[in-house]
């Protein structure tokens, strides 16, 4: 079964969305299959999560069911435990030989907010940036060492919605993602620190709104 959920971090015990979440379906009492490592904790499948700093507005989790029950069901016992700070959208049936969610899961839209009038030194076009035949993102250690990455083949699409608000959508390159904070970081001529995963830019906010799957024919849908 496909819960998606959106969660409020700020609401939630340490903010963590996945203890949330499992202890949501542990308080359910859904007959679910048990994780492999842990029995006392349900088998789920999460993610791909967002990376730190970063707001959601749509979560997934992948429960396993022992028993046959509807979605609608399942959606009503989630919903009756559901902590404050979790909210559940929509429960979905699927069939049980598909991909994970983490799995599945090709491409990310994200949005991006900020005042780039002032931020963006440069004077750089985010389309023209973005739409080039090669995005050169440089990260440097503090030893000097610079790491190189063409970010091109992992921007799906991207435009600029308003001065202030940037849409894009990154797929996973070779089972690899890219952050949004390191393209934007690019454009405005920021240092990206490598090893840095909870880098950040300030005055920037990045939401990602939801994940995407890719069809036989490579297009991409929503989940």
């Amino acid at each position: 079964m496909r819960i998606v959920f959106h969660a409020d971090t700020t609401a939630l015990e340490n903010g963590n969305i996945l203890n949330a979440a499992r202890k949501m379906v542990l308080a359910s009492r859904l007959p679910v299959e048990p994780a492999k490592v842990n029995k006392a904790w349900p088998r789920l499948s999460y993610g791909p999560a967002a990376g730190q700093g970063q707001r959601t507005e749509r979560e997934y989790l992948d429960i396993y069911l022992r028993t046959l029950i509807t979605a609608a069901d399942v959606k009503q016992r989630l919903e009756s435990v559901a902590p404050n700070g979790l909210q559940i959208l929509t429960v979905e049936r699927v069939p049980y030989p598909l991909p994970s969610v983490q799995n599945l899961a090709a491409a990310a839209r994200y949005r991006v907010q900020g005042d780039f009038s002032r931020l963006n030194v440069s004077g750089r076009k985010w389309e023209t940036f973005s739409r080039a035949e090669r995005i050169l993102i440089t990260r440097r250690a503090a030893n000097g060492i610079e790491v190189t990455l063409d970010a091109a083949p992992y921007v799906v699409d991207s435009s600029m919605r308003a001065p202030d608000e940037i849409l894009c959508t990154l797929q996973r390159v070779q089972d690899k993602w890219i952050r949004p904070e390191w393209l934007v970081a690019a454009w405005l001529g920021v240092e990206i620190p490598a090893g840095e995963d909870a880098f950040t830019l300030d005055g920037v906010y990045i939401t990602r709104e939801y994940l995407l799957w890719r069809d036989s024919q490579g297009g991409l849908h929503p989940l």
